[in-house]
This record gives structure tokens, sequence and C-alpha cells, in this order.
């Protein structure tokens, strides 16, 4: 099998965004299977102009190249497009669009004139709330056209059932939608009973930005005493979380550890995990602290809420309440270690059931297939199989 991956975005990024990651993550797993995966993006000038031919991941990369300038550079980069899906429409198998934005118009278009099946994968927030999908969008002839020509696509991933509910409320046909989340490769994180020795430690993995809700985080934490946090990754609320950790008289119990590419490392000297996001579509970040055998912390989010089960695994509090974030680290810090490692063996296994690489895999397939047992949103739930 022959699978093509556009993702509106560069390919790699150094941190990697959720589609990015994702993508990397699905593209390893399906090389081990045999399929040829191609990754098409475009080829967008940052420091380090990556070349317009290349492999990542297990993939080739095509890099589309198109003039930096407004609309025009649009316009081109989608031509271009097209072309590609025209040459290549008898070497591919499926066609799996990894944001639904303008380069999944442009495949959607196409697909059912070409014989290829489309799989347009909707993440959640950035999609919904401010891209084609959004609701200030749907008046103008713009808009209708964006969502007439999304509708041609043969199958919508949906990653959560918030997602799933979205999408259904737009208007877009419940037989087509699937409710199958991201992916994690249980492989890349060995179980582990959390760490040995210390205070009780909290880990957040993710960029730091505003609506991942840190500053909300580190409030909390000021009330729950002898709790460490530790913060793995970058991002412009860096600095503003240092001076907040240091106006509360934190900083000797938050360690920043900057980028890291040994997160399963890092995990292994945590006890549980936090993820006080605003908003997420289904946070990988989520799944690999579950890989890992950690009790969740997590936000009321999307995604979130589909996988955390309170009191077997995890945690779950509303977005910026910090009340109820600072309840939740007491009783996870208070827990006694025997405790905290049966949650985090049920949260391995859940997220194994649920979300494990194999079994989304499998869904995957039988979607570029054209299998119609792969059910859809009606008459789904997140779960394997």
């Amino acid at each position: 099998m022959r699978v093509l991956m556009v993702l509106e975005s560069s390919f790699p990024t150094r941190g990697g965004g959720g589609a990015e990651s994702q993508l990397a993550t699905l593209s390893r797993g399906l090389r081990r299977r045999g399929v040829r995966v191609l990754v098409v993006t475009p080829r967008r000038h940052y420091r380090h102009k990556l070349e317009p031919l290349g492999r990542y991941a297990g993939a080739a990369v095509r890099r589309i190249g198109y003039p930096q300038l407004p609309g025009l550079g649009a316009a081109v980069l989608l031509a271009r497009l097209a072309l590609l899906l025209v040459t290549m429409r008898r070497r591919v198998d499926a066609v799996h669009v990894h944001i639904a934005h303008h380069m999944a118009l442009v495949c959607c278009a196409l697909g059912p004139l070409l014989g290829l099946r489309v799989v347009v994968k909707v993440s959640g927030w950035w999609e919904l709330e401010r891209g084609l999908l959004a609701a200030d969008k749907r008046e103008g002839w713009r808009g209708r056209l964006a969502r007439r020509l999304l509708r041609r696509a043969y199958a919508f991933q949906a990653i959560s059932r918030r997602v799933a509910d979205a999408l259904q409320r737009e208007g877009f046909d419940p037989a087509r939608i699937r409710l199958l989340p991201n992916a994690v490769d249980l492989d890349r994180f060995r179980p582990h009973a959390g760490a040995e020795e210390g205070p009780p430690t909290a880990m957040y993995v993710g960029r730091l930005v505003p609506e991942k809700g840190l500053d909300t985080l580190v409030e909390a934490l000021a009330r729950v005493p002898g709790l460490r946090l530790r913060l793995v990754g970058e991002g412009v609320s860096g600095d503003a979380l240092r001076v907040q950790a240091d106006a509360l008289g934190l900083r000797d119990r938050i360690e920043f550890i900057g980028h890291s590419e040994r997160i399963g490392d890092e995990l292994a000297g945590a006890h549980f995990g936090v993820l006080p996001s605003l908003i997420e579509g289904l946070s990988n970040t989520l799944l690999e602290y579950m890989a890992a055998g950690l009790p969740v912390v997590a936000s009321r989010v999307s995604g979130s809420e589909d996988l955390v089960e309170p009191g077997v695994c995890g945690w779950l509090f509303e977005p910026r309440d910090a009340d109820a974030l600072a309840a939740a680290l007491a009783e996870a810090a208070a827990l006694p270690r025997a405790r905290l490692e049966a949650m985090g063996a049920a949260a391995r296994a859940r997220v194994a059931r649920y979300a494990g690489l194999d079994s989304v895999l499998d869904r995957l397939l039988r979607l570029y297939q054209g299998d119609d047992t792969v059910p859809a949103v009606g008459a789904a739930r997140l779960s394997g199989g």
C-alpha cells in the first residue's frame, strides 16, 4: 500500500507540534508494516531552509516550493499540490490530510475525480475555532465553498468525542465521521513505578505557551507544600512563568528543563503527569504520560475527558480553576507510592486499548482500503477494534 500524507506545516520541526509529532508516529508504524508513505508539505522559509526532497520517520518527504508573497504564494502552493495529486493518482492508494485547511480543500476537490480516498483529520480547536470550520466563517461565499469542498472527503478522522460532536453540529455527515484517536507507540515508553526517591514530583511536557494554562498550574503549585514540578519544553511563556515562580517563592520547587529529545527518560523521574491546557484536540503528551505508566492530572478538555477516568487513572478539573487543580495536585502528592503505581498501570492499560499504535493503524489501514467495517461515529465509542 502507498499512502500520501498531506501536512500544511513544516516537517519535521524542532520540538514539533501535535500534528507533526503524530504524523511521525504514524509514518514509523506504517513503514514497519511495509506501507510506503510520502509526506507532502509546504517548503517554508525559516532559519534553516529544508531541502525539497528528504526522508524522515520512515517516510519520503516532498516539500512544495512557492513564492513568499501574500496571495500569490498560496495560489502557487495549491496549484502545485493539485498537479502533484494528478501526476500521482495511480501511484497512491489513499490520501490522509492532517490539518483541515487549504491544502485539504484541494485534496477533497480532486480526490473523488481522481479515484482517491481522502481522509481528513480534524484535530480540534484550531480548525473549529480559527480555521475553515470556525463559526465566523460560515457566512460568505468562501466559507460556503470551503465547507462544500470538505464534504467531498471520503471520511473524517475525529480524534475525540468532542471533535466528532462538533463536526456533526457543523452539518457533516455522521456516516463519514470516524472516531479515531491519535496514536502512541507504547514501545517507546517503558512502564515504570515513578521516581523512587525524593519528594513527590509532577511533570509537564509541552510548549510553554498561554493556551497550556501553565500560569494556573504555577498558582496551584503554591498551594501544595512539598510538591515539585518539572517543566520540559520551550515557548513564549517561559520568562513570564519564571517571574511568576519567583514572585510566589517557588523557584526551588520548579525546574525548567527546556527542550529534550529524551522524553521517556524525563517521564521516568516523575510520579504523575499534569496537563492544565485551556484547549486541546487530543494531546500527544497525555498519551505519552499514560504510556509511561503515569497517572494524570488534566483539565477537562477535548481528548483528556475521553481518556482520563477520575479515581482510576487520574484526576480531571475545569480549565483555569486553580482551586480544583490545587486540590487534585494535593491528592496526587499525598497518595502512597503503591496507589500511584496502580493508577499508572491502569493508565497504560487504558491508553493501550484506546490509542495504542497497532490498534490505530489497524483501523486506519481499513479506512485507507475503503473497508466499511470501521464504524462511523454514530455507532462508535473511543475504543480499540
